[in-house]
């Protein structure tokens, strides 16, 4: 669990980024919080929470900052792309480069309520509907209607057995109601994990509920 001075770098101070300042500020009174955005203008709404601000693009932050000594212990998603991919594509742009393609409809199938991105990528939620912002992401039931869950969704989309596509997920883990993020060496851990494969992979982020899938393969 979160240490009372834990720090976070929420990477996006939109709607999102905004609402996780306020509730880690009111969970962990002592936390340091850097917020990053490419708009200046939007980091300026934020003057009167006592957060360090930094005008640049989130993955290129993360890019840039991580394996430093400014290193935090949580990583925040708040931006509406998927941070954890953006961020692996940046690394092997050097010497790599990664082929997209839509995730195939078989596996679209054997995931929740999956909506299409542009990239060919998948949203996929257990919820069909708005979730709470009290929600508190109880292991065994859903905060709205009550009832069991259907399954954990990081650990649905880690067991997909398609051909020859390996799965990687990273978990994003609950920090306050509505708040979630994961820890920079599990981060590191799927780039390393990405960087041997020599077959298609599935790269995922999620949660209990909810989670992004993107396919691609190394060429």
């Amino acid at each position: 669990m979160p240490k009372k001075h834990d720090s976070y770098w929420i990477i996006g101070a939109g709607k999102f980024g905004t609402k996780a300042v306020e509730k880690l500020h009111r969970k962990r009174p002592g936390a340091s919080i850097t917020i990053v955005d490419r708009d200046a203008e939007v980091l300026a709404g934020l003057d009167h929470h006592s957060v360090e601000k930094v005008c640049m693009e989130g993955a290129s932050y993360l890019e840039t900052h991580l394996d430093t000594q400014l290193e935090p212990d949580w990583i925040v998603p708040a931006v509406p792309i998927h941070l954890a991919f953006e961020w692996v594509r940046l690394k092997l742009s050097n010497d790599r480069r990664i082929e997209i393609f839509a995730v195939p409809a078989e596996i679209e199938d054997m995931l929740p309520n999956p909506k299409r991105g542009p990239q060919g990528q998948l949203f996929v939620s257990y919820a069909d509907f708005r979730c709470p912002d009290y929600c508190t992401e109880p292991y065994d039931k859903c905060t709205w209607t009550g009832k069991p869950r259907k399954g954990l969704l990081y650990k649905t989309i880690e067991e997909i057995d398609y051909k020859d596509y390996r799965s990687i997920v990273i978990q994003s883990r609950q920090l306050a109601p509505g708040a979630g993020g994961y820890w920079p060496d599990v981060l590191k851990q799927s780039l390393a994990d990405v960087s041997k494969e020599k077959t298609p992979v599935l790269y995922s982020t999620a949660s209990f509920c909810h989670g992004v899938v993107h396919a691609f393969k190394l060429v």
